[in-house]
């Protein structure tokens, strides 16, 4: 069987498209490994009407509203795409399409602090804008990382849900000038090597520095490194931006005729519902490419002597 689409990747992004291809009657399967980004965290929030949501339910809902649109959904993983197109899935069954979507996201490369990977997604945070109102006017620490500038303007982010905040250089080394800037905003810095984030059952208390003072915490925010899952998209020869990612148009459309990408594998800093919107536009242009190809395909099987 021919797909007019394949999505691959069955998070936000993925599962958008292939409800709005399956409402525009378009043969459309969704592969998904099974490994959502957002899996630690408990709830999800910044998604109109589903603020508070367990990650878990949002997708159980998305996949549902693809077959009852007519979709299907496979779990599996995709090994590789091949020109033209065929989806080769590790199961070992060949997938052929007219068009694909990629919708694989990216992954958290963290600090290598202990605790930090312990506490991933329920107290050790990165985005204030998914997490900042639970753990508002609480002690909270912004540990400094391998993203400088992400780091940086994290502190200062963060400072509009708390007036306790501690920044934690690690093992940066600030310049005067941005000392004065956090200190301005009344953030507080404790300098020298993180060792530990420390926490129990209750959750984060404290941060442990090299000397082992213990700075009381109870909630902490990292800059993690963000490693898009785009070696599909690279494999296939895609262009890249200048920031070295794969460069897409507005609609997602990548430099590969015929190949879409939307998400997170193509925009670091998109929230959930970013994503879904992300999704959804790109369900609607490869239905519009879909189409110019169909009519194409109809005038050139036209009968010349129009019986």
């Amino acid at each position: 069987m021919e797909y007019d689409v394949v999505v691959v990747g069955g998070g936000a992004a993925g599962l958008a498209a292939g409800t709005m291809l399956g409402r525009s009657r378009r043969r459309v399967v969704v592969v998904d490994a099974g490994e959502p980004r957002n899996a630690p965290s408990g709830h999800l929030h910044g998604f109109l009407s589903r603020d508070g949501t367990p990650p878990a339910e949002l997708l159980a809902m998305g996949r549902d509203e693809v077959t009852r649109y007519g979709g299907e959904l496979l779990t599996d993983r995709v090994r590789g795409i091949e020109p033209g197109f065929v989806v080769r899935l590790a199961g070992g069954r060949a997938l052929t399409t007219r068009r694909v979507l990629v919708a694989t996201g990216l992954r958290d490369e963290l600090p290598d602090v202990p605790g930090v990977l312990e506490r991933w997604g329920d107290d050790v945070l990165h985005c204030p804008y998914c997490h900042g109102y639970e753990v508002r006017d609480t002690p909270i620490a912004v540990l400094g990382g391998d993203n400088r500038p992400f780091t940086l303007h994290q502190a200062h982010l963060v400072r509009q849900w708390s007036d306790d905040v501690v920044f934690f250089p690690h093992r940066i080394e600030l310049t005067d000038e941005e000392r004065e800037r956090l200190t301005a905003r009344g953030i507080r810095i404790a300098d020298g090597e993180v060792a530990r984030v420390v926490a129990d059952d209750g959750g984060v208390s404290g941060i442990e520095l090299a000397d082992g003072q213990v700075v009381p915490r109870a909630a902490v925010f990292v800059g993690p490194r963000f490693v898009p899952h785009d070696e599909l998209l690279t494999g296939l020869g895609c262009e890249l931006g200048d920031n070295g990612w794969v460069a897409v148009d507005p609609s997602g459309r990548t430099s590969v005729d015929g190949l879409w990408a939307a998400g997170n594998v193509v925009d670091s800093p998109a929230q959930l519902i970013n994503a879904a919107s992300a999704g959804s536009t790109a369900a609607i242009a490869l239905n519009h490419d879909l189409l110019a190809a169909d009519v194409d395909r109809a005038v050139a099987q036209q009968d010349p002597a129009g019986v």
